[in-house]
Parts: C-alpha cells; structure tokens; sequence
C-alpha cells in the first residue's frame, strides 16, 4: 500500500517537470504590477491645493499717516492720469479764469489748492476745512488761515496769515474726480472721498490732507518759523 502512494507521488512530480515555462500544462505566475493610483492622486491633490503667488494692489483708500513716502507714491500712481489743460482755470459765480501754467482744483471733501508760479512760489497752496486748526501765533499778523497749506517738496507749513485771497482771488479749481490723478510741474495728486495726497518727485515726499489733520509722509515736525503756525521738514 505505502509503496502504490509513493509511486503516485513520483509520478504526480514527474509530470509536471515535464512541462516547461511558456507551454501547454506549464504553471504561470502572474507577475504584480504596482497600482500608480495612489501616486496619481497625491500628485492631483498636491497641485490642486497649492496656491498661487499674487502680488497686492494698492489699497483703494488713502494710506495711513504712519505709512512710509513711498507707499503714498504708489498709491498716487496707481490712479488713471487726469487731463492737466483742464485744471488751469478757476472758478468763481459762474465766471472762468485762465490760469495760464497754474494748476487748480477742488477735491470731494472741499479742500482747494492752487499753484502760484508767476509769483515765483514752487509751494502748492490747499486750503483744507481742519477740525482743529492751529492757532493764529503772536507773531502773526495779518488774516489768520489756520487750514492754509504750503508744500514745496522739502517742508509743509499749516497755517499762515493772509491780507488777501492771494492766488484764490480768481476763485476754485474744477473738481478733481476720484480714480484719477493730476500731473504738474514736480506734483502729482489723488483724492477719494475724504482724503487728498499729493507727492513731490523732486523730492519723493508726499503730504496727506485730510479735515481731520495734515499728516507730511516721513517728515519731522520743527520749531515753526514767525507767522506760521506748525511745520514739517521733509
């Protein structure tokens, strides 16, 4: 009996030795490929997720009084340019004066500036509505305009006394509309609704006006000199 299953297993050995890789009776394995789902995925996922780089726009409001020049600049710059020809008139009772190469023009909130150069100032003169402006000095004489102010480039000088309208006699500046910016001689300036900044190239300064301050960008506040009643250097 043991020696029959010994002969059926020998046999059983024999005939499958006698079939060889590739041919008929041949026992295959299957090799396994590796799925490539997962990595598919992770690639997928990984690129939707990721996010891109995007560099920010200038704000649509005036920067804050703490803000550095340059971003003032920037923030001017990036408003569409204005026609200047339009801005060299002034306004008054339905009565319009050439201004020849002066610039004029009146902002949302009502502040009014105006150049003066054929009296020879290089200051851009604004007349703002300040909440608080500075007192009138004791060493001032004249008409007290705490909201009248000077910017050259290298210093602002809020409030001054006047005998006369001086160069707003002719009246005010067509409104400077929001969204743009005017170009004149070394300024430029942007207004929206409650805030005007203006910059100096030739000196990359640029002051903030505003009824609740007038804040010069960067610039250190000094001793006023007589009839003035604060001022910046730049």
């Amino acid at each position: 009996m043991r020696i029959a299953v010994l002969l059926a297993a020998s046999a059983l050995v024999a005939g499958c030795s006698q079939h060889p890789a590739g041919q008929p009776g041949a026992t295959q394995l299957t090799p396994i490929t590796p799925s490539r789902t997962a990595t598919t995925t992770a690639t997928t996922t990984s690129s939707s997720t990721s996010t891109p780089t995007s560099t920010a726009a200038p704000s649509a409001s005036a920067p804050a009084p703490a803000a550095p020049a340059g971003e003032a600049i920037a923030w001017v710059e990036a408003a569409a340019p204005v026609d200047d020809a339009d801005f060299r008139v002034a306004l008054r009772a339905g009565t319009t004066t050439p201004l020849g190469e002066d610039t004029a023009f009146t902002t949302p909130s009502g502040t009014r500036c105006m150049t003066d150069t054929k009296r020879g100032s290089r200051a851009l003169a604004c007349l703002v509505n300040l909440t608080d402006p500075p007192p009138q000095p004791q060493d001032a004489y004249g008409v007290w305009k705490g909201g009248w102010v000077d910017f050259d480039g290298t210093s602002v000088q809020v409030g001054s006394a006047h005998g006369d309208p001086g160069r707003f006699s002719a009246g005010q500046g067509p409104p400077l509309p929001q969204g743009g910016s005017l170009s004149f001689g070394d300024f430029r300036c942007r207004t929206d609704a409650t805030v005007l900044v203006c910059v100096n190239y030739a000196h990359q300064t640029a002051v903030r006006y505003s009824d609740d301050g007038i804040d010069p960008y960067g610039c250190t506040r000094q001793s006023p000199p007589a009839g003035v009643g604060i001022q910046y250097n730049c």
